[in-house]
């Protein structure tokens, strides 16, 4: 017979109660604030935590070859927590901003030289999310993982030599059917009707008299660059330029958020969707808790030995993963300049019940 279970023995909540020990309090200092300091931070972790329990189902998933429907479903769900939870960590800094500079002052010298940049977790979860390691920032001159403890950096490498997610998302997208059309490409098509809009972009900004000599150079050259990335995609070579994603990837995203209404592909919009919110929410994190750092520290050095405001100002610029996918708006067109799919794609595409 199964003994009941009491709701405190299951959540473990005399250690978790018991787990927060203030420095202050060891030395006879009142910090009352140090407790909340720590059950905030504790909570960060706890959602880091369930953010990696979610990758763990989704890597896998996505990792399958085909993904199947099934498993397309489990990875947007999964994606649509994780975008949940970063939405509740930003909001977490609102209550964080309640205690003032001066309430910190209290116990933040005994804090160090430990630092939220020493949080194994989030290192984790950007290194599977695929944040790509020529473009992390060096903190202290020195590459991130020097500043962890022997067992946590073991750990960071191992996970590191893994395909990320977006490792994962680039091998998918490159397998995405459709993009042939027989004696047509999709690549064919779009690549003409984008560069007649790009043209026809240029010739309104040349023919606009309201416009200044000036802002017109520039608007020009603003299109000729976005030729010249467009142009990247059709390369012949697997290397896509300035794009991180293969031009074949890059290819079958732009074709999911062009035919996004059709069903076969609502599931892989959704999920691009999903991936876009995750990096936009861990983005305003980055500035808001830039934010915060600033209004708590001024222009101090963080307790970790970092330049405090100014390292985080940084991340927040540089440290994105999934970028490539928000640069293709630059090359999305009207509706009805969008070329007309075959028919036969059209009913590969479409849900049929009727034999």
């Amino acid at each position: 017979m199964r003994v009941p279970i009491y709701y405190g023995d299951y959540l473990r909540l005399d250690r978790l109660l018991s787990s927060q020990e203030p420095e202050s309090a060891k030395i006879g200092v009142n910090a009352h604030d140090e407790m909340f300091f720590i059950i905030v931070h504790q909570t960060y972790e706890l959602w880091f935590k369930q953010i990696l329990h979610e990758l763990d189902r989704v890597e896998p998933d996505f990792d399958s070859i085909p993904v199947t429907d099934d498993a397309m479903a489990r990875i947007v769900h999964g994606l649509n927590r994780i975008y949940e939870i970063l939405k509740l960590v930003v909001a977490q800094l609102d209550v964080l901003e309640t205690m003032t500079p001066f309430d910190f002052l209290d116990f933040r010298d005994l804090l160090m030289p430990a630092s939220g940049f020493q949080s194994l977790q989030f290192r984790l979860i950007e290194t599977r999310l695929g944040l790509a390691p020529e473009t992390r920032i060096p903190f202290d001159d020195k590459k991130v993982d020097e500043h962890l403890s022997q067992s946590d950096r073991a750990t960071l490498r191992t996970v590191g030599a893994r395909p990320s997610l977006f490792d994962l998302l680039n091998r998918w997208l490159a397998r995405t059917p459709f993009l042939d059309w027989g004696g047509e490409t999709f690549r064919e098509a779009y690549r003409t009707a984008v560069k007649n809009h790009l043209a026809r972009d240029a010739e309104l900004v040349r023919t606009d008299l309201a416009t200044t000599p000036d802002r017109r150079d520039r608007e020009l050259e603003n299109i000729e660059r976005a030729i010249a990335s467009f142009s990247e995609i059709f390369s012949e070579t697997d290397e896509g330029g300035s794009w991180r994603l293969l031009p074949q990837s890059v290819q079958a995203a732009l074709f999911i958020n062009l035919y996004r209404d059709k069903p076969a592909v609502q599931p892989a919009f959704r999920l691009l969707t999903a991936l876009m919110d995750i990096d936009e929410t861990l983005t305003l994190w980055r500035y808001r808790h830039a934010l915060m750092v600033e209004r708590m520290i001024g222009l101090k050095i963080g307790t970790g030995g970092s330049s405090g405001g100014a390292y985080l100002w940084m991340t927040a610029e540089r440290h994105r993963i999934f970028s490539d996918l928000f640069r293709l708006s630059t090359f999305l067109i009207p509706r009805s300049a969008v070329p007309e799919l075959p028919p036969q794609i059209q009913q590969q595409m479409s849900l049929v019940y009727a034999s």
